[in-house]
Formats: C-alpha cells, structure tokens, sequence
C-alpha cells in the first residue's frame, strides 16, 4: 500500500537543450524518488501528446511549465493522501483524471514523469533495486539482461537529412554480455571515426543520439562504411557484429510514394529495397520499414522478410495496444518498439508489451533522442526482460548513464544475455 504525500515537478533541460519534466513523489513513510522523461524528434502520429507551453517568448514555444504545474496541481490534488495498491490503480487515476485518448488535457510527459517517479518511489519503499520492481510489476522473474542496439550512423531527422534513413545501428551478436558488447562497440565505433577522418576530414560530430553523421552520398555508402569499420576493428560481420537500421520511412513518404536517394518509389519497390539491403549485408532488424499507416503493405513486408530478420514497427506502433493488436490481427510485423512515453503510463506500456510477447513477438525496449541522465530506462530494459536495448550511441551522458546502469545491474545478477533470435 502506498499513500503520497506530495507531488511535485519542474521544468528541466533534455539532451537537446529543450525543456522536459522531473516529477518528485514522497510516500507518507518518507519514501522520496524522482525521474525525468524523454522526449521524441521522430515521433509517430498516433503517440501522446507531450504538453508545450506554446510561448515563443520561452524556448520557442516548447517550455513545460504547463505540464510541471499539472503535476504539482491537478494531478497532486487528486491522488495525494489515497492509498494505491498498484502502479495500475495509480496511473488509471491518472488516465481517468485526464479524460482524452492521447493524455491532451494533462500532457502526457506530466503524466509520465509521476507515473515514473511513483514507481521508483515504490521501489524505495519496498527497498529493493528499480529493475525488481519493473519484473515485479509484469509478475515474472529476472530472466535476461537484454542485447544491445548501439547507433553507430545517422541521418533522417537525428542528422540534418544528408540520408533519408535514420539509423545505422551495431548489433554485437557474439558478445556474451553487457561488458562485451561496449567493448566490441567501442572498437567499430573508433574505427568509423578513423574512416570517417580520413575520407571527409570530419572529427567526432555526433547526430541527436551520438551516432557519427558524416555527409554520406547515399544509403549505401552508409552502410557500406558500417561493415568497413566492423572489418577494420577486427570484427567479421554478421557473425560478432551485424547491423540493424532504423528506416523511419513515414519521415519521406510524401505524395504516397518514399522519397528516396533522389527518386520516388512506391510501396512494392520500398520492399525490394528493403530486401535487397537485407541480402546484401548482415541486417538482423529493420525498423518503420514503411509509413506508419501503410497498413495494406506492412503484411507483404513482413511476409518477405521475417524469416530473415525482426520486422520492427515504431511509428505504426507506438506502443499503443490498439494498433499493436491490429498489427498481430493483420501478421504487420514480428517486434515492437516500445517506448513509455509514446503512451504515457507505464500501466499501458505492460500492457503493449504483454500483448507483443503473447503474439509470439520480440520487443525491444528505446529510449528517445531527447534523454536526459536518468536511468530508469535500464531498469526497464532487464525488469522487462526486453529482448533488445536501443539506447543510442557509446557518447554522450545521457546515453552513457543508461549503460553504466546496465554494467551495474550486471554485475549485481549475473545475468545472461538473451541470445539473438534469428539463427
């Protein structure tokens, strides 16, 4: 049973220099935690809203002092002193008090950041770590420490667009563990660096989630240059490191056709490409593949490639059981994107992950490219038993918090790591 005796919040910076929100929550034993939550630049259409100020004279508009002060007020008002038994009846008081399908009215980074904090809170009272509670709060045992999904190279809206696609990312395959795969990251992502020094001159210039973001002349070249740094740090790829990528295609879809390295190409010839990339080098995941509501063809995706490889929906998802069930009725994908704040509670995001998992899916649980230096996200990650973790790149504190919290959780569980699905 846990009563709050005071709610609080405030506005802070993310890793973008934009505002967010840190809530505090106190239980009537003394029991005190805090967070902080993410915030979004390539967001889906379908995800809750993230409450702004809308004063251009503040930040340009995007100030949270709205959303703090809906935390200290409202929502305060409404559940201090009551007793709640679960972060369930907590964040459906929540819900309720907010009243809109998309969390409009309260914010959903308001609603969010107390839903966070009254977890951590929680966690405190009970005295064991954040990453018992989120195992506890599914009903399941620490199983796995998840595999990593590391940027190594960006574009698309991380990166200024010199590439239509987001993201390049490392899959360590053979690491054992955590420990490892850092190590093994580390090694590519210093041999990209040199290749990228010697071919553009370009020092450590790193995109929204520390991924190198050279002006690559097309999405080969791009990827081309991944398996170069995996071959130049000692590595063989598709066998210690294999590639994922993070299409993020509804972001050049315009005119019902996707603006691609200079043509336009509809759905059907998206595909092909998709699968040409796919036999052409050691990709184990591709992600928002096509626009988030190309319903009608996501099905021929995901017939073409799962076999070989985890059909990723983000922006089709966004983590909202409504379109995560239609995609199970409708065989869209095989894996989830999950991230909390696309939703707004925790209590939701359970319920899109029980719903991937019991479809038989791989989730993997990502954080955003406005973080800020809180960890929770790493606890998520292993109380979840996520089978992969996208956390961005090996720089940057905000990143880096979340990996070291995850050495620490190794370190205390010994955990293994889940292996990769796909043979």
């Amino acid at each position: 049973m846990a009563i709050i005796t005071e709610l609080t919040a405030r506005e802070i910076l993310d890793s973008r220099g934009y505002p967010t929100v840190l809530a505090t929550c106190i239980l009537d034993d003394g029991s005190t935690a805090s967070a902080s939550v993410p915030s979004g630049r390539s967001t889906g259409a379908a995800e809750a809203l993230e409450l702004r100020d809308g004063d251009p004279k503040r930040y340009s508009g995007q100030g949270c002092q709205k959303a703090a002060a809906n935390v200290s007020g409202v929502i305060a008002d409404h559940v201090c002193r009551k007793p709640f038994d679960t972060q369930a009846a907590f964040d459906q008081a929540m819900i309720e008090l907010d009243g809109t399908h998309n969390k409009s009215n309260l914010g959903g980074n308001a609603i969010l950041a107390a839903s966070v904090a009254f977890a951590r809170a929680c966690a405190t009272q009970r005295q064991v770590p954040l990453y018992q509670h989120f195992s506890d709060m599914l009903g399941k045992p620490l199983q796995t420490m998840p595999r990593l999904t590391i940027n190594l190279f960006s574009g698309g809206k991380h990166a200024g667009k010199q590439v239509a696609i987001q993201d390049v990312l490392l899959v360590p395959a053979s690491a054992t563990s955590i420990d490892e795969s850092l190590v093994m990251t580390h090694d590519v992502y210093h041999a990209a660096a040199d290749l990228m020094y010697k071919r553009y001159g370009m020092r450590l210039l790193t995109a929204d989630e520390g991924g190198l973001a050279p002006p690559f002349e097309s999405i080969d070249a791009m990827i081309d240059t991944a398996v170069e740094a995996i071959k130049n740090a000692g590595q063989t790829p598709g066998h210690d490191m294999a590639l994922a990528l993070d299409v993020a295609s509804s972001h050049f879809y315009e005119n019902n056709h996707y603006q691609l390295d200079g043509k336009a190409i509809d759905s059907h010839a998206m595909i092909d490409k998709l699968s040409q990339w796919a036999e052409r080098w050691p990709i184990v995941s591709i992600e928002d593949g096509l626009y988030e509501d190309d319903w009608d063809h996501w099905p021929h995706l995901c017939e073409r490639l799962q076999s070989k490889l985890l059909v990723l929906g983000d922006d089709l998802l966004c983590t909202n059981p409504q379109r995560i069930q239609r995609a199970i009725t409708e065989t869209s994908c095989s894996a989830l994107l999950l991230k909390v704040n696309q939703i707004g509670t925790l209590t939701e995001a359970a319920q899109a992950y029980r719903l991937a998992k019991d479809a038989g899916w791989q989730v993997t649980i990502s954080v955003r490219s406005g973080e800020t230096e809180d960890d929770w996200a790493a606890d998520l990650a292993v109380g979840w038993a996520g089978d992969q973790f996208k956390n961005g790149s090996i720089t940057q504190s905000e990143r880096l918090a979340k990996y070291n919290r995850m050495l620490w959780i190794e370190s205390q569980t010994n955990l293994p790591m889940v292996p990769w699905p796909l043979g």
